[in-house]
């Protein structure tokens, strides 16, 4: 048989607007660029990917228009003609000549996953190890600011049984009204829904040990990154004395962090992001470490629309035990689809397919007309 090259890879910078302003501590989010990913190979497949990241530069090192200049000028030249099939070869060679660009690494990979998944007729969770669901259970972000509102959304969504998980995005507040905040979030749902808090680092220590102690004793489920990643020693004192479970985020910026903070003990959840650790293989790389140490997983999302959102859920699907859920929600939160296969949400879960590559192709005609100029 022929060995299949990589030919070709082109980056698309897609700007698509959100059913409603999507509000986090550092950034407000009223539409979402994608950066999709097309790697052509010698035999004629096509594999698709997606780097994505929120607010710019405002939570990570790479911005959408970092991430294709980096993919076309450094990453992409360094891959063409290499088998199409040997992603450790090709991942490697990566990481030899760039330093991080994660988010890059990651929808590359997704690409050569989705290639080899339509060459072999299997789902990249086959090339993953093995799916051992078909589903994946989803929560939602309630981010506008205004409680009745986030109340309302949360209602809604528990009527129609599309998420019963609901996280709540505070920290750009002062602290007391933020607590307020989610207190009333969380009596107004009771135990019909599970109500967590991300804090996207915003909390000093001495806010966060007042904020942690309201908010486990008043039934709240989990706490997301309540101060920064480099404080690692108020993390190890945090993860110790909350009442609610800790979930590092932002402090697992590749597999090597989560080692670390595996050994550290400062946080008893961990945050899975392929975009962060480079990639599907390497997230599931991060997931070992923290199933070792005894670490709760949840599958986390960077608000990728439907092409990066599958290709983290083939990696979910393939882990013995996901804790705390996903929040593979990007596609919902935006009005517009690019693709032909719109994701399923149904019964508070993701349907993912078990069809060749990822289970995706893109719509031509709304890649072209939502694509930037």
């Amino acid at each position: 048989m022929t060995q299949a090259k990589i030919e070709s890879i082109e980056t698309i910078l897609v700007d698509l607007p959100t059913v409603r302003p999507h509000k986090l501590a550092m950034h407000t989010i009223s539409q979402q660029t994608l950066v999709i990913i097309r790697l052509r190979c010698s035999d004629g497949i096509e594999g698709l990917g997606e780097s994505t990241t929120v607010g710019g530069l405002s939570y990570a090192n790479e911005s959408p228009e970092s991430i294709k200049t980096n993919i076309d000028v450094h990453l992409a030249p360094a891959l063409i003609g290499m088998d199409a099939s040997n992603f450790n070869a090709a991942m490697q060679r990566l990481d030899r000549i760039a330093k991080g660009n994660t988010f890059a690494k990651s929808g590359l990979e997704s690409a050569l996953l989705d290639a080899q998944g339509k060459r072999q007729g299997v789902a990249v969770s086959q090339l993953l190890g093995g799916r051992v669901r078909d589903s994946l259970e989803v929560g939602w972000v309630l981010a506008s600011g205004n409680t009745a509102r986030d109340i309302a959304e949360a209602e809604h969504f528990l009527d129609v049984r599309r998420h019963r998980i609901f996280k709540v995005k505070i920290g750009a507040n002062p602290l007391e009204q933020d607590l307020k905040h989610v207190v009333a979030i969380k009596q107004a749902l009771g135990d019909r829904a599970s109500v967590r808090v991300d804090v996207n680092q915003y909390w000093d220590e001495a806010q966060a040990i007042r904020g942690c102690q309201v908010l486990g004793d008043n039934g709240i489920d989990l706490i997301e990154q309540p101060i920064s990643r480099i404080n690692r020693a108020g993390q190890v004192r945090l993860n110790q004395r909350s009442l609610a479970p800790i979930m590092a985020d932002e402090s697992i910026e590749s597999v090597e962090d989560a080692f670390s903070l595996a050994a550290d003990g400062a946080a008893s959840v961990f945050a899975l992001k392929i975009a962060k650790n480079g990639g599907p293989r390497a997230v599931l790389r991060t997931a070992q470490i923290a199933e070792s140490a005894g670490i709760a997983l949840y599958g986390a999302t960077m608000l990728e629309g439907a092409i990066g959102t599958l290709a983290s859920a083939h990696a979910f699907l393939t882990l013995k035990k996901l804790a705390w859920g996903t929040e593979l929600f990007g596609p919902l939160l935006l009005t517009e689809e690019i693709v032909n296969e719109a994701p399923v949400y149904r019964d508070f879960e993701l349907h993912v397919p078990n069809t060749p590559g990822l289970g995706v192709s893109l719509d031509e005609e709304r890649l072209a007309l939502f694509r930037r100029r």
